[in-house]
């Protein structure tokens, strides 16, 4: 999955020099938390709604110019990079959004929600679905799991699996709809045991 798929492209934009009350009211009009900020097409900073929270104060909001407050050379991704480098890059850097780039040109943003949005779909868990969670058994493998589902005729939307170093492994198997009976004895006959089935 690309960042240029899940990114809001064309982003609301706004100049350095503006006041933060300008960027306040730019967010809450496009019900936005990030703004990139732009001389012409050239990207110069990045501000949030975390960023203004701290100089609203009346006597302050006048006096306050976008540039005095936005983040300068801000991180920034790709259009062309994957979502799940976006997800890792908002979760290292402690950011809720990053601005998207092709070339030296602003092309978008994409933000934590876009990502969760963008696995939400992968994976299968907006639709009519049912999770196995299994051990798998070791001579068979994972292949040999997603033979016995498909040769009942159940459709896989993801496979995931524990990433802490735990013995033994638990596989994720997010499936279509189907008889999940058949599936779940046909697993335990191969060695495989399945520890759990949620809708």
């Amino acid at each position: 999955m690309k960042v240029k798929n899940w990114m809001k492209p064309d982003p609301v934009t706004i100049g350095r020099t503006m006041l933060i009350q300008r960027a306040a009211e730019l967010m809450k009009k496009h019900s936005i938390r990030h703004l990139p900020v732009v001389d012409g097409s050239r990207l110069e900073g990045f501000i949030t709604q975390t960023d203004l929270r701290q100089y609203f104060f009346p006597s302050m909001v006048e006096d306050i110019h976008v540039h005095d407050v936005m983040a300068v050379n801000p991180i920034t991704i790709d259009v062309d990079s994957s979502i799940d480098k976006a997800a890792r890059m908002i979760h290292d850097h402690k950011i809720g959004g990053l601005p998207v780039m092709e070339g030296d040109r602003l092309v978008g943003v994409i933000t934590s929600s876009d990502i969760i949005a963008g696995f939400i779909e992968v994976m299968g868990l907006l639709q009519s679905s049912t999770r196995l969670d299994v051990i798998v058994d070791k001579d068979g493998g994972v292949e040999d799991v997603t033979r016995i589902i498909k040769e009942n005729e159940i459709e896989i939307f993801s496979v995931a699996a524990e990433i802490r170093n735990s013995s033994p492994k638990v596989y994720y198997f997010r499936l279509g709809k189907g008889h999940i009976e058949p599936v779940v004895k046909a697993l335990e006959s191969a060695g495989h045991r399945v520890i759990s089935i949620m809708d």
